[in-house]
């Protein structure tokens, strides 16, 4: 009944003030434009990937008509022959995307600073020009558009605080607290109930945002991501509201309040994650990919002027059933198409260079994660990130996708034009549904 009470009265406090319900609608509205920029990723990255895959329908049609019409390839280019492995394979337009998750609504993450989509080629690679480098995730908290989760992560505790920094404070200052312990019989009680209505509010609001940006992309599956999402929003919000009410129930004033609470907002927001960025680029400074550029300029010089001798050893080193093939034993042939084959000892130099990259920004993401415990936003970023597939590890399982799918179009590639493989329209379409496959 007591809190009831206390509940009735914050009711009437609040309704009364209006910068308290002006920074709460303000606080919608910033959520509102996040949650559309959200969507409007979603929607756009989906448009962009059915936009590509009908034009690569379309070149498949445009190849598919040369050989019901007995054409070896369109007649202002003469030298493309699709009956042969190779011309047919190029003609061959393979896309491995990232889809967005729906609930991206909520969190753009590393969305923006990442290619979702990529092209296949015996030469590509993850770490191709249209496929950004890594920052790593706490860097990204400041540097994004405005979405729902920089709103939660950065606006929900100042919306916090100034709903709840005049509690106890005003009283104390005009001498009223005694009274007010005498009637509710605990000081405890009675500032605990008053935060509790902020909290419940907040949660109120909160989950109505989140309904409505679920509406937008239509988050709700089996998954129950939207819960989930939910659970960890409604978690922070409960760190902060520990913090601030640990800060009124030992504060002495309103001024003293609110200026402890806006140093923790500070401390927890900036002062941290900048101190632990620049530390991090201290301890591992950003890889210049130098590495990848020297296979990439120099090491595909290398091995394209090495004897063919040189190449053919590489080669059935690493395809050694390459040695039974039709052409393995025919040295004018295989002198042919010997040139056919050096993308893929290309791709072993380019992937050596790629571990490397890949072992230093894990070893930074896990320097990072070493901080959670004194760096809450990160900590909650990052697992908003994991939620929404837009983390850092989601990121490098696509890129090992395309990097497996570079391997096996070299592999057929290889093997086919040395079993001097003859392609035909079915032959085609093998190829097309084989290399289309991630698996």
């Amino acid at each position: 009944m007591r809190s009831l009470t206390i509940f009735l009265y914050e009711w009437k406090h609040f309704v009364g003030s209006p910068f308290k319900i002006v920074a709460v609608l303000l606080f919608i509205i910033a959520s509102i434009y996040g949650l559309h920029n959200g969507a409007d990723l979603y929607k756009k990255q989906n448009a962009e990937i059915e936009r590509i895959n009908k034009e690569a329908e379309i070149q498949k049609t445009t190849t598919l008509s040369y050989f019901e019409n007995n054409q070896k390839g369109p007649e202002n280019r003469p030298w493309i022959d699709v009956t042969t492995p190779f011309w047919a394979i190029w003609n061959s337009p393979t896309y491995h995307f990232k889809k967005p998750s729906a609930a991206i609504v909520y969190n753009i993450g590393q969305t923006e600073q990442y290619g979702f989509y990529k092209a296949i080629g015996t030469s590509s690679s993850p770490y191709d020009t249209d496929m950004t480098n890594e920052i790593s995730n706490p860097e990204r908290i400041q540097s994004g558009t405005l979405d729902f989760s920089f709103v939660i992560l950065f606006l929900l505790p100042l919306l916090l605080l100034v709903l709840l920094y005049n509690i106890k404070g005003q009283e104390a200052e005009h001498g009223f607290l005694p009274l007010v312990f005498v009637q509710t019989g605990s000081k405890n009680w009675w500032l605990l109930s008053r935060i509790l209505f902020y909290t419940l509010l907040l949660v109120l609001v909160l989950f109505g945002l989140m309904l409505y940006g679920a509406m937008l992309t239509n988050v709700f599956d089996p998954d129950s991501i939207f819960s989930n999402i939910f659970l960890w929003v409604t978690l922070y919000l409960l760190f902060w509201v520990i913090i601030y009410f640990l800060i009124l129930k030992y504060g002495k004033n309103t001024i003293s309040n609110t200026l402890q609470m806006i140093g923790v907002w500070l401390l927890f927001a900036f002062i941290i994650p900048a101190t632990i960025q620049q530390w991090i680029t201290i301890e591992k400074p950003t890889n210049l990919m130098v590495d990848l550029i020297d296979v990439s300029r120099d090491t595909k010089s290398e091995i394209n002027a090495q004897s063919s001798e040189v190449i053919d050893t590489q080669l059935f080193e690493l395809y050694p059933n390459l040695k039974a093939t039709k052409v393995a034993k025919d040295t004018v042939v295989v002198s042919r198409v010997r040139g056919y084959s050096t993308d893929a000892l290309i791709n072993v130099e380019m992937k050596k260079a790629i571990k490397s990259i890949e072992e230093e920004n894990n070893s930074k993401n896990d320097l990072i994660s070493k901080t959670y415990w004194f760096n809450p936003i990160t900590y909650f970023q990052n697992k908003l990130n994991q939620l929404t597939n837009t983390h850092y590890n989601d990121y490098e399982t696509y890129r090992n996708t395309i990097q497996k799918s570079v391997d096996k179009r070299n592999k057929i590639l290889v093997f086919d034009v040395w079993n001097a493989i003859e392609v035909d329209k079915e032959k085609y379409l093998e190829y097309n549904a084989t290399l289309s496959n991630n698996e």
